[in-house]
Protein backbone atom coordinates (compact mmCIF):
# COMPACT_ATOMS: atom_id res chain seq x y z
CA UNK A 1 0.00 0.00 0.00
CA UNK A 2 1.50 3.34 -0.96
CA UNK A 3 1.99 6.06 1.32
CA UNK A 4 -1.01 8.12 -0.45
CA UNK A 5 -3.15 5.51 -0.53
CA UNK A 6 -2.23 4.53 3.60
CA UNK A 7 -2.95 8.47 4.34
CA UNK A 8 -6.74 8.41 2.55
CA UNK A 9 -7.62 5.27 4.61
CA UNK A 10 -6.04 6.43 8.16
CA UNK A 11 -8.16 9.69 6.72
CA UNK A 12 -11.05 7.14 6.46
CA UNK A 13 -10.60 5.60 9.70
CA UNK A 14 -10.46 8.54 11.57
CA UNK A 15 -13.64 10.36 10.09
CA UNK A 16 -15.40 7.26 10.00
CA UNK A 17 -16.27 7.10 14.06
CA UNK A 18 -16.87 11.28 14.14
CA UNK A 19 -18.45 12.06 11.13
CA UNK A 20 -22.55 11.73 9.86
CA UNK A 21 -24.66 12.52 7.33
CA UNK A 22 -28.04 13.58 7.43
CA UNK A 23 -29.67 13.34 4.09
CA UNK A 24 -32.44 15.87 3.96
CA UNK A 25 -34.18 14.08 0.90
CA UNK A 26 -37.88 15.78 0.35
CA UNK A 27 -37.95 16.81 4.06
CA UNK A 28 -38.84 20.55 3.16
CA UNK A 29 -42.32 18.82 1.81
CA UNK A 30 -43.16 17.40 4.73
CA UNK A 31 -47.05 16.63 3.38
CA UNK A 32 -45.54 14.48 0.96
CA UNK A 33 -43.31 12.06 2.45
CA UNK A 34 -46.29 9.16 3.35
CA UNK A 35 -47.30 10.23 -0.85
CA UNK A 36 -43.80 9.20 -1.82
CA UNK A 37 -43.21 6.32 -0.23
CA UNK A 38 -46.04 4.51 -1.47
CA UNK A 39 -45.17 5.51 -5.26
CA UNK A 40 -41.67 4.66 -4.46
CA UNK A 41 -42.24 1.49 -2.89
CA UNK A 42 -44.45 0.61 -5.35
CA UNK A 43 -41.50 1.77 -7.73
CA UNK A 44 -39.62 -0.49 -6.34
CA UNK A 45 -41.83 -3.52 -6.21
CA UNK A 46 -42.08 -3.46 -9.71
CA UNK A 47 -38.31 -3.11 -10.74
CA UNK A 48 -37.55 -6.07 -8.42
CA UNK A 49 -40.02 -8.59 -9.87
CA UNK A 50 -39.66 -6.70 -13.07
CA UNK A 51 -36.15 -7.18 -13.72
CA UNK A 52 -35.90 -10.55 -11.37
CA UNK A 53 -38.37 -12.00 -13.71
CA UNK A 54 -36.77 -11.04 -16.70
CA UNK A 55 -33.50 -12.95 -15.60
CA UNK A 56 -35.76 -15.96 -14.43
CA UNK A 57 -37.38 -16.13 -18.17
CA UNK A 58 -34.49 -15.38 -19.63
CA UNK A 59 -32.40 -18.10 -17.80
CA UNK A 60 -35.55 -20.83 -18.08
CA UNK A 61 -35.99 -20.69 -21.67
CA UNK A 62 -33.64 -21.77 -24.13
CA UNK A 63 -35.16 -19.87 -27.03
CA UNK A 64 -33.90 -16.52 -25.33
CA UNK A 65 -30.24 -18.16 -25.24
CA UNK A 66 -29.18 -15.69 -27.89
CA UNK A 67 -26.46 -12.33 -27.18
CA UNK A 68 -29.00 -10.15 -26.87
CA UNK A 69 -30.97 -11.69 -23.99
CA UNK A 70 -27.71 -12.54 -22.47
CA UNK A 71 -26.83 -9.10 -22.20
CA UNK A 72 -30.00 -8.06 -21.26
CA UNK A 73 -29.96 -9.98 -17.94
CA UNK A 74 -27.20 -8.47 -16.83
CA UNK A 75 -28.71 -5.18 -18.00
CA UNK A 76 -31.44 -6.52 -15.42
CA UNK A 77 -28.89 -7.32 -13.02
CA UNK A 78 -27.32 -3.89 -12.74
CA UNK A 79 -30.78 -2.18 -12.66
CA UNK A 80 -32.00 -4.66 -9.47
CA UNK A 81 -28.89 -3.76 -7.91
CA UNK A 82 -28.81 -0.38 -8.51
CA UNK A 83 -32.24 0.14 -7.18
CA UNK A 84 -31.63 -1.83 -3.90
CA UNK A 85 -28.31 0.00 -3.34
CA UNK A 86 -30.63 3.44 -3.50
CA UNK A 87 -33.86 2.93 -2.90
CA UNK A 88 -34.40 1.34 0.46
CA UNK A 89 -32.64 3.98 2.32
CA UNK A 90 -35.15 6.44 0.33
CA UNK A 91 -37.86 4.47 1.98
CA UNK A 92 -36.50 4.44 5.14
CA UNK A 93 -36.09 8.27 5.58
CA UNK A 94 -39.76 9.08 4.11
CA UNK A 95 -40.94 7.69 7.27
CA UNK A 96 -38.30 7.62 10.04
CA UNK A 97 -37.44 11.46 11.41
CA UNK A 98 -33.75 10.27 11.76
CA UNK A 99 -32.53 10.44 8.33
CA UNK A 100 -28.77 9.74 9.55
CA UNK A 101 -26.00 7.81 7.76
CA UNK A 102 -22.77 6.86 8.58
CA UNK A 103 -19.67 8.27 7.11
CA UNK A 104 -18.93 4.45 6.32
CA UNK A 105 -22.50 4.24 5.20
CA UNK A 106 -22.51 6.90 2.58
CA UNK A 107 -19.18 6.12 1.11
CA UNK A 108 -20.37 2.33 0.32
CA UNK A 109 -23.82 3.61 -0.90
CA UNK A 110 -21.72 6.33 -3.16
CA UNK A 111 -19.06 3.12 -4.17
CA UNK A 112 -22.03 0.82 -4.58
CA UNK A 113 -23.86 3.27 -6.82
CA UNK A 114 -21.08 4.33 -9.02
CA UNK A 115 -20.52 0.74 -9.78
CA UNK A 116 -23.60 0.03 -11.55
CA UNK A 117 -24.42 3.51 -12.98
CA UNK A 118 -20.95 3.03 -14.99
CA UNK A 119 -21.61 -0.59 -15.80
CA UNK A 120 -25.04 0.16 -16.99
CA UNK A 121 -23.59 3.04 -19.25
CA UNK A 122 -21.82 0.55 -21.35
CA UNK A 123 -23.89 -2.61 -20.52
CA UNK A 124 -26.53 -0.07 -23.26
CA UNK A 125 -23.40 0.72 -25.28
CA UNK A 126 -22.76 -3.08 -25.90
CA UNK A 127 -26.22 -3.93 -26.71
CA UNK A 128 -26.22 -1.18 -29.32
CA UNK A 129 -23.16 -2.29 -30.80
CA UNK A 130 -24.75 -6.28 -30.79
CA UNK A 131 -28.07 -4.56 -32.55
CA UNK A 132 -26.03 -2.75 -34.81
CA UNK A 133 -24.42 -6.24 -35.59
CA UNK A 134 -27.46 -8.12 -35.95
CA UNK A 135 -29.15 -5.80 -37.97
CA UNK A 136 -26.37 -4.60 -40.74
CA UNK A 137 -24.60 -7.75 -40.86
CA UNK A 138 -26.84 -10.50 -40.13
CA UNK A 139 -24.91 -13.60 -41.48
CA UNK A 140 -21.84 -12.52 -39.37
CA UNK A 141 -24.32 -12.08 -36.45
CA UNK A 142 -23.00 -15.80 -34.51
CA UNK A 143 -19.74 -15.37 -35.98
CA UNK A 144 -18.68 -11.73 -34.84
CA UNK A 145 -20.99 -12.17 -31.47
CA UNK A 146 -19.29 -15.12 -30.10
CA UNK A 147 -20.07 -16.75 -26.37
CA UNK A 148 -16.37 -15.53 -25.80
CA UNK A 149 -16.55 -11.79 -27.21
CA UNK A 150 -20.00 -11.50 -25.06
CA UNK A 151 -18.43 -12.46 -21.73
CA UNK A 152 -15.58 -10.33 -22.56
CA UNK A 153 -17.34 -7.25 -23.18
CA UNK A 154 -19.94 -7.89 -20.54
CA UNK A 155 -16.21 -8.83 -17.94
CA UNK A 156 -14.83 -5.29 -19.19
CA UNK A 157 -18.14 -3.73 -18.61
CA UNK A 158 -17.85 -4.51 -15.02
CA UNK A 159 -14.37 -4.22 -14.44
CA UNK A 160 -14.00 -0.44 -15.69
CA UNK A 161 -17.01 0.31 -13.75
CA UNK A 162 -15.09 -1.31 -10.38
CA UNK A 163 -12.02 0.74 -11.54
CA UNK A 164 -14.25 3.79 -12.02
CA UNK A 165 -15.38 3.32 -8.85
CA UNK A 166 -12.50 2.78 -6.71
CA UNK A 167 -10.94 5.67 -8.24
CA UNK A 168 -13.80 8.02 -7.75
CA UNK A 169 -14.00 6.80 -3.62
CA UNK A 170 -9.90 7.18 -3.18
CA UNK A 171 -10.56 10.77 -3.63
CA UNK A 172 -13.77 11.34 -1.88
CA UNK A 173 -11.66 9.58 1.01
CA UNK A 174 -8.62 12.41 0.65
CA UNK A 175 -11.08 14.98 1.54
CA UNK A 176 -11.98 15.98 5.16
CA UNK A 177 -15.73 16.35 6.98
CA UNK A 178 -16.30 17.86 9.77
CA UNK A 179 -18.79 17.01 12.61
CA UNK A 180 -22.36 16.59 11.25
CA UNK A 181 -22.99 16.91 7.56
CA UNK A 182 -26.72 17.87 5.77
CA UNK A 183 -26.85 16.53 2.48
CA UNK A 184 -29.56 18.03 0.19
CA UNK A 185 -30.19 14.95 -1.64
CA UNK A 186 -31.79 11.26 -0.67
CA UNK A 187 -28.95 9.60 -2.23
CA UNK A 188 -24.93 9.97 -0.96
CA UNK A 189 -24.10 11.35 -4.54
CA UNK A 190 -20.77 12.90 -5.74
CA UNK A 191 -21.73 16.99 -5.84
CA UNK A 192 -24.05 16.87 -2.82
CA UNK A 193 -21.13 14.72 -0.76
CA UNK A 194 -18.23 17.31 -1.69
CA UNK A 195 -20.43 20.10 -1.32
CA UNK A 196 -20.50 19.45 2.73
CA UNK A 197 -16.56 18.77 2.67
CA UNK A 198 -14.28 20.93 4.92
CA UNK A 199 -11.03 20.68 2.42
CA UNK A 200 -11.03 22.03 -1.31
CA UNK A 201 -12.65 19.01 -3.43
CA UNK A 202 -10.92 20.95 -6.36
CA UNK A 203 -8.76 17.59 -7.37
CA UNK A 204 -12.12 14.93 -6.60
CA UNK A 205 -14.33 17.15 -8.93
CA UNK A 206 -12.07 17.31 -11.07
CA UNK A 207 -11.28 13.68 -11.39
CA UNK A 208 -14.85 12.81 -11.89
CA UNK A 209 -15.62 15.09 -14.22
CA UNK A 210 -12.85 13.59 -16.55
CA UNK A 211 -13.88 10.27 -16.13
CA UNK A 212 -17.50 11.06 -15.90
CA UNK A 213 -17.00 12.75 -19.79
CA UNK A 214 -14.71 9.93 -20.91
CA UNK A 215 -17.23 7.48 -19.91
CA UNK A 216 -20.03 9.62 -21.56
CA UNK A 217 -18.67 10.14 -24.93
CA UNK A 218 -16.93 6.48 -25.31
CA UNK A 219 -19.83 4.95 -24.88
CA UNK A 220 -21.98 7.34 -27.00
CA UNK A 221 -19.04 6.81 -29.66
CA UNK A 222 -20.12 2.73 -29.78
CA UNK A 223 -24.01 3.67 -29.50
CA UNK A 224 -24.08 6.57 -32.16
CA UNK A 225 -22.91 4.31 -35.51
CA UNK A 226 -26.28 2.01 -34.84
CA UNK A 227 -27.77 4.95 -36.19
CA UNK A 228 -27.03 3.41 -39.52
CA UNK A 229 -29.46 0.77 -38.64
CA UNK A 230 -32.02 2.92 -39.84
CA UNK A 231 -30.57 3.91 -43.10
CA UNK A 232 -30.38 -0.22 -43.64
CA UNK A 233 -33.81 -1.16 -42.50
CA UNK A 234 -34.89 1.70 -45.16
CA UNK A 235 -33.20 -0.64 -47.69
CA UNK A 236 -35.29 -3.18 -46.51
CA UNK A 237 -37.23 -4.72 -49.99
CA UNK A 238 -39.76 -6.33 -47.43
CA UNK A 239 -41.86 -4.33 -45.28
CA UNK A 240 -42.57 -7.14 -42.72
CA UNK A 241 -38.81 -6.92 -42.43
CA UNK A 242 -38.06 -3.58 -41.75
CA UNK A 243 -41.27 -3.77 -39.15
CA UNK A 244 -39.38 -6.79 -37.70
CA UNK A 245 -36.00 -5.45 -37.48
CA UNK A 246 -37.84 -1.69 -36.44
CA UNK A 247 -39.26 -4.01 -33.41
CA UNK A 248 -35.57 -5.22 -32.31
CA UNK A 249 -34.21 -2.26 -31.89
CA UNK A 250 -36.78 0.07 -30.53
CA UNK A 251 -36.91 -1.11 -27.04
CA UNK A 252 -33.00 -0.35 -27.13
CA UNK A 253 -33.22 2.78 -28.80
CA UNK A 254 -35.70 3.89 -26.13
CA UNK A 255 -33.66 2.65 -22.66
CA UNK A 256 -30.82 4.34 -24.21
CA UNK A 257 -32.49 7.73 -24.81
CA UNK A 258 -34.37 7.82 -21.45
CA UNK A 259 -30.69 6.94 -19.54
CA UNK A 260 -28.18 9.46 -21.57
CA UNK A 261 -31.01 11.88 -21.80
CA UNK A 262 -31.45 11.72 -18.18
CA UNK A 263 -27.52 11.80 -17.59
CA UNK A 264 -27.39 14.60 -19.88
CA UNK A 265 -29.87 17.07 -18.65
CA UNK A 266 -28.70 16.31 -14.92
CA UNK A 267 -24.69 16.87 -15.65
CA UNK A 268 -24.50 19.15 -18.91
CA UNK A 269 -27.18 21.43 -18.42
CA UNK A 270 -26.12 24.40 -16.51
CA UNK A 271 -29.45 25.82 -15.40
CA UNK A 272 -30.02 22.36 -13.63
CA UNK A 273 -27.48 22.65 -11.20
CA UNK A 274 -29.09 25.68 -10.13
CA UNK A 275 -31.99 24.38 -8.34
CA UNK A 276 -31.26 21.34 -5.09
CA UNK A 277 -35.34 20.24 -6.40
CA UNK A 278 -34.00 19.68 -10.05
CA UNK A 279 -31.35 18.21 -9.19
CA UNK A 280 -32.83 15.48 -6.55
CA UNK A 281 -36.22 15.03 -9.08
CA UNK A 282 -33.53 14.17 -12.26
CA UNK A 283 -31.68 12.06 -9.78
CA UNK A 284 -35.21 9.87 -8.78
CA UNK A 285 -35.46 9.20 -12.36
CA UNK A 286 -32.58 7.55 -13.22
CA UNK A 287 -31.75 5.86 -9.88
CA UNK A 288 -35.29 4.96 -9.26
CA UNK A 289 -37.37 5.23 -12.17
CA UNK A 290 -34.77 3.69 -14.80
CA UNK A 291 -34.10 0.75 -13.21
CA UNK A 292 -38.46 0.02 -13.29
CA UNK A 293 -38.60 0.78 -16.86
CA UNK A 294 -35.98 -0.95 -19.08
CA UNK A 295 -37.42 -4.57 -18.34
CA UNK A 296 -41.29 -2.56 -18.72
CA UNK A 297 -39.74 -1.54 -21.95
CA UNK A 298 -38.03 -4.76 -23.44
CA UNK A 299 -40.62 -7.25 -22.29
CA UNK A 300 -43.49 -4.62 -23.49
CA UNK A 301 -41.97 -4.18 -27.13
CA UNK A 302 -40.18 -7.49 -27.40
CA UNK A 303 -42.40 -10.40 -29.40
CA UNK A 304 -40.20 -13.32 -27.81
CA UNK A 305 -40.52 -12.13 -24.10
CA UNK A 306 -44.18 -12.04 -24.28
CA UNK A 307 -44.63 -15.47 -25.78
CA UNK A 308 -41.89 -16.69 -23.09
CA UNK A 309 -43.96 -15.16 -20.52
CA UNK A 310 -47.95 -16.93 -22.01
CA UNK A 311 -46.06 -20.05 -22.19
CA UNK A 312 -44.97 -19.54 -18.30
CA UNK A 313 -48.13 -18.94 -17.07
CA UNK A 314 -50.12 -21.82 -19.38
CA UNK A 315 -47.57 -24.40 -18.03
CA UNK A 316 -48.78 -22.83 -14.37
CA UNK A 317 -52.27 -23.04 -15.11
CA UNK A 318 -51.71 -26.56 -16.56
CA UNK A 319 -50.08 -27.57 -13.01
CA UNK A 320 -52.60 -25.98 -10.68
CA UNK A 321 -55.26 -27.72 -13.13
CA UNK A 322 -53.26 -31.30 -12.17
Amino acid sequence: MTHASLSAFKNQENQSSRVTFILLGFSEYPELQMPLFLVFLTIYTVTVLGNLGMIMIIQINPKLHTPMYFFLSHLSLVDFCYSTVVTPKLLENLVVEDRTISFTGCIMQFFFACIFVVTETFMLAVMAYDRFVAVCNPLLYTVVMSQKLCSLLVGASYSWSIACSLTYTYFLLTLSFCGTNFINNFVCEHAAIVSVSCSDPYISQRVILVSATFNEISSLVIILPSVSIFITVMKMPSTGGRHKAFSTCASHLTAVTIFHGTILFLYCVPNSKSSWLMVKVASVFYTVVIPMLNPLIYSLRNKDVKEAVKTLINVKLFFDKM
